[in-house]
């Protein structure tokens, strides 16, 4: 059976890339720098460009960690509580994109490619 999920292009490895200099834009909102992240998917990996709509999270703020000390919120299963405490994944991820100097939000990816000014 095929996966549905969409490959990964070289230009959304590259923002990936370019997103984990920046760290966990949650541990950067609570003052700190964490610079391992893994890559959240906004809204699934199927649909159209899925793999921009993302955001740089540390494991603990990506999925619940029951061992984790700090019992930071996480965006897995506490969607609604993480967002309340940090604001909408699509504020995160147009505040993540401002840090990296683009000129544009995720509501203008289907009509412009992201263009990442280093």
């Amino acid at each position: 059976m095929r996966s549905k999920q969409r490959a990964v292009t070289a230009e959304e490895k590259m923002l990936w890339s370019k997103m984990s200099k920046i760290g966990c834009i949650a541990c950067f909102l609570d003052g700190f720098h964490n610079s391992y992240v893994s890559i959240h998917h906004i809204d699934g990996r199927t649909k159209p460009d899925c793999h921009k709509k993302v955001l740089p999270l540390r494991a603990p703020h990506h999925q619940r960690d029951d061992t984790d000390p700090m019992k930071r919120d996480a965006v897995h299963p506490e969607k609604a509580r993480f967002e309340a405490k940090y604001g909408s994944q699509y504020e995160l991820q147009a505040q993540v994109m401002s840090m990296l100097g683009a000129d544009h939000a995720v509501a203008d990816w289907g009509n412009t490619r992201p263009r990442v000014v280093h």
